[in-house]
């Protein structure tokens, strides 16, 4: 794998995702769904450089092609996805999801709508905000990270209205 990476990060799109998510999820490499995707047809709307990877959240259960978790294993670490409804109903747990996954660098989790970013210790927990419009909390989010070498990980947050 050549350095850079970059990878793209959304979840609760609930069938709709914004036009400037779109664009820039097809700048990155990997993009990851962390689940309330409603349609397939929404997915198709994102088209990574090489890959595209997708979970279930608590409103796929018909998207029977996806799993529940995914783990992506990268230069640096290893990154797990799920959507996180079943570490708490409206708040995840976060020290669940580390008890859940310690071998991980990052956590990615959706199902609340707002955007996190927390790497005081590891394993690192993200979730990147709705990607759609319901309950986006002031605007459709999504997260980028991009890994410079197997040490250097850097997130950024993005908003749009």
């Amino acid at each position: 794998m050549n350095f850079p990476i970059k990878i793209g990060i959304l979840s609760d799109t609930h069938g709709f995702i914004h036009t400037q998510i779109i664009k820039l999820m097809a700048q990155c490499d990997f993009v990851i769904h962390a689940g309330d995707i409603i349609d397939a047809e929404t997915l198709s709307l994102l088209k990574p450089k090489q890959q595209l990877i997708a979970i279930q959240g608590n409103n796929d259960s018909h998207l029977t092609q996806l799993k529940t978790v995914e783990k992506i294993d990268l230069p640096g670490g290893l990154i797990f996805v799920e959507h996180g409804h079943l570490h708490g109903r409206k708040q995840p747990s976060h020290d669940s999801l580390r008890d859940t996954y310690p071998e991980a660098k990052m956590i990615v989790y959706g199902h609340t709508h707002k955007q996190i970013i927390e790497q005081d210790s590891t394993p690192w927990i993200v979730n990147p905000g709705a990607g759609g419009v319901e309950r986006n909390h002031g605007g459709s989010k999504c997260l980028i990270v991009e890994i410079e070498d197997s040490q250097e990980w850097n997130i950024s947050a993005h908003s749009f209205n």
